[in-house]
């Protein structure tokens, strides 16, 4: 395995404690009252010539429940959603269980088979007809990271374990490419700060510490490998793609929301080797990913500079990258701004599902999909 990364600067670690401590007071306050739940889905958007892109929002279907820190998969033509935090009434409860499965043909949602361990923040991808859920945290504030790796088969409606991951994390940047599923950095929460509580409510802890460790399984053999480590700073909550055959890693954050980065780098599982590209063209972390018509599709995201938590304080603008051109253009913004949710391709449509309204919190029911002609 890769050594594990000192994570934030001194500073870095003290800026994100102070803001994580804005974040969690507001918490106490707002998850009480179900603050943050967006379940707006009225169809939106069409062309903006004036940017030089030209592509259609329209609403789907929404999902039966509020989530976000949700992860997203497509297998035969169907998009599955999995895990991730639940809006329950006025409450929202911190990771789940859910595996919901949507028929774009229907334009509708059917719940399947529960995860067997709630998780938020974990790493999904499919592979060979089959989805595999990695990692992930248990509890608000990435608290309650997992060694947990899971494989669905949506032939049988099955989880099934498989051999964990050598180190705790969640956050985690995870794909499939060459017949083997490669996780990238994440959260180990191996630093805790304690947040006192106000007005009588209880204490939070939120947790820290990141890394650059590259883990491989391979379903031939059940087995886990290590391959070169992210170059750069360690970080989480970062966008991944495969585009001919590269995984493409960009965005991510080091600590917290205000140490956003936008570098972009490129692994080549031929060689086990990393190269640059172009970088986002502002710093993102949390935000959506899918490949859309061979092209990457970067959107929304957390926070805007100098807004307050718990505050609609998040990204709605699009960006997509062109492999060939080394390139990102603006596209369409989203139709409502958000972090926290999880997108993924069928035929000529990308699908973006749930996600968080407010910087640091909520939940949605929104599905929105982009297509591009």
């Amino acid at each position: 395995m890769a050594p594990r990364g000192r994570g934030a600067t001194r500073v870095g670690r003290r800026s994100a404690t102070l803001t994580m401590l804005v974040l969690a007071a507001m918490l106490l306050a707002a998850c009480g009252a179900g603050a943050g739940k967006d379940t707006a889905h009225n169809p939106t958007g069409s062309t903006d010539p004036a940017k030089g892109v030209t592509g259609t929002w329209t609403s789907r279907t929404p999902l039966p429940v509020g989530v976000a820190e949700v992860g997203v998969a497509t297998v035969d033509g169907e998009l599955y959603a999995i895990g991730g935090s639940e809006q329950q009434g006025k409450q929202q409860q911190e990771s789940s269980t859910l595996t919901l499965r949507y028929d774009p043909m229907a334009n509708s949602w059917q719940e399947m088979a529960a995860l067997p361990h709630r998780l938020s923040h974990a790493g999904v991808a499919s592979l060979d007809g089959k989805i595999y859920a990695i990692g992930g945290f248990t509890d608000a504030i990435h608290i309650g990271p997992q060694h947990t790796a899971y494989v669905y088969d949506p032939r049988t409606n099955h989880w099934s374990d498989i051999p964990p991951l050598a180190q705790a994390r969640g956050s985690i940047a995870v794909t499939a490419v060459d017949g083997k599923i490669h996780i990238f950095g994440g959260r180990t929460s191996s630093q805790i700060t304690t947040i006192p509580g106000k007005n009588g409510a209880p204490a939070l802890q939120a947790g820290f510490g990141t890394v650059n460790t590259h883990e491989v399984y391979d379903p031939a053999t059940n087995l886990w490998s290590s391959a070169a480590p992210i170059p750069g700073q360690p970080r989480d909550h970062m966008g991944i793609a495969v585009v001919n055959g590269k995984v493409h890693l960009f965005g991510g954050r080091v600590a917290d929301v205000t140490d956003n980065l936008a570098r972009h780098d490129v692994y080549d599982p031929a060689t086990d080797r990393w190269t640059t590209a172009a970088p986002l063209p502002k710093p993102r972390s949390s935000g959506a990913y899918t490949v859309l018509d061979g092209r990457i599709v970067y959107a929304g995201g957390e926070c805007k500079p100098g807004g307050a938590a718990f505050t609609p304080n998040v990204f709605d603008d699009v960006t997509e990258y062109d492999p060939a051109t080394d390139h990102w253009t603006t596209l369409i913004p989203l139709p409502r701004a958000r972090h926290a949710f999880g997108a993924a391709t069928i035929g000529d449509t990308a699908y973006f599902v749930g996600g968080a309204p407010l910087c640091g919190g909520g939940t949605s029911t929104s599905v929105f999909a982009l297509t591009q002609r």
